[in-house]
């Protein structure tokens, strides 16, 4: 018998004439109310991170993409062996597919990278990678500086447990809300510690038209 089984059973027996536990209660929400957008809402969370967010139609998505990573002045950007080659074609890029996997030295050297995803959180402002092939290995999205992600309408659910529902846990999950940043003890936020430190984020709407993008977020003022 090992030290680790000697150890539990003195446990089990030392419990053995105790009362069972009762059942943790398990009647939190699961779902958003039905009054609340979960698009609208990921979208204000997101951008309360300090991400950029556009939402567009299916047929504006490129042409957007293709902006985005010429104001960020991007020219070699990463993509995973399968994203949507068409949805990056209009940039004026050269297009790096991580297959082979990428050194970590190439990695850094990207000017940014371009990926899916597997499922956002409106409530939380979170974007969920599992490593598929639209999305890549989880040092694809976080050695480059800058991430763009490709979000579809239909991927965004309300809450947590919505994610979890539609999530494989056995997969390795990155959970996403907005830029990497920390902040010290007096509170000075400092961006691109663990992860990029510029995230932007393409809503597809699957039946809406283009829509103006939100507002900026705005410094705050000392």
């Amino acid at each position: 018998m090992s030290a680790r089984d000697a150890m539990l059973g003195r446990i089990r027996a030392s419990l053995a004439d105790r009362p069972p536990v009762p059942g943790v209660p398990r009647g939190y929400r699961t779902s958003s109310p039905p009054d609340v957008d979960p698009v609208a809402l990921f979208s204000e969370r997101v951008r309360d991170y300090r991400a950029t967010v556009h939402r567009r139609a299916p047929a504006d998505v490129g042409a957007t993409i293709a902006t985005a990573l010429a104001t960020r002045g991007a020219r070699r950007v990463g993509i995973p062996p399968g994203f949507d080659r068409a949805l990056i074609a209009r940039a004026a890029v050269e297009v790096v597919v991580d297959e082979p996997p990428l050194a970590r030295a190439e990695l850094d050297a990207l000017d940014g990278v371009v990926t899916a995803c597997a499922v956002a959180i409106a409530e939380t402002g979170t974007i969920v990678i599992d490593a598929g092939p639209d999305q890549g290995r989880r040092a694809l999205s976080l050695l480059p500086d800058y991430h763009l992600c490709v979000v579809g309408a239909d991927q965004i659910v309300g809450t947590v447990a919505e994610a979890l529902a539609r999530l494989d846990p056995r997969r390795p999950l990155t959970w996403i809300s907005g830029p990497s940043a920390t902040s010290d003890i007096e509170l000075q936020r400092v961006e691109g510690v663990h992860g990029p430190r510029t995230f932007d984020v393409v809503i597809v709407e699957a039946l809406s038209p283009a829509l103006p993008d939100p507002p900026a977020p705005q410094e705050a003022v000392p």
